[in-house]
């Protein structure tokens, strides 16, 4: 059964362009580890990618994932989310250019001019399987 985002969770995310560490398994069984942005649908997080990134195509082989968030002004407040990944390129430049805006205060494209040389943008929703900690 999904896991649910507090409220105080949800409001710190809408509220700040908070950088967050995303885990995933690598094939060997290691992790691999990327800071990203992030926002979310309900409980759901959502982040971009690229096709052919290794998060992406570490998620399309092993769909679990860690994200950490740990604001920067309180670093003894943290969650982590622990949930399963499900990718999608349908909505991928709409969600860049939302976060975009949201960290930026620009589009992706004037953000990062070479982006327009990118791969197909992903989605990436992590549902939540169990959320730790003191948010």
């Amino acid at each position: 059964m999904p896991a649910r985002l507090s409220d105080d969770l949800k409001a710190l995310i809408d509220d700040n362009a908070l950088f967050v560490c995303l885990a995933t398994i690598q094939p060997d069984g290691s992790l691999q580890q990327s800071i990203t942005w992030v926002t979310h649908d309900g409980d759901d997080l959502l982040i971009s990618t690229t096709v052919g990134r290794r998060k992406e195509r570490n998620l399309r082989r092993d769909p679990r994932v860690s994200v950490m968030i740990n604001p920067p002004d309180a670093p003894y407040t943290y969650a982590e989310i622990r949930g399963t990944a499900t990718l999608t390129t349908e909505g991928g430049q709409r969600l860049i250019d939302e976060l975009s805006r949201k960290y930026t205060g620009k589009e992706y494209a004037d953000f990062n001019p070479a982006a327009k040389d990118d791969a197909e943008r992903v989605v990436v929703r992590v549902t939540p399987r169990k959320v730790v900690g003191s948010i």
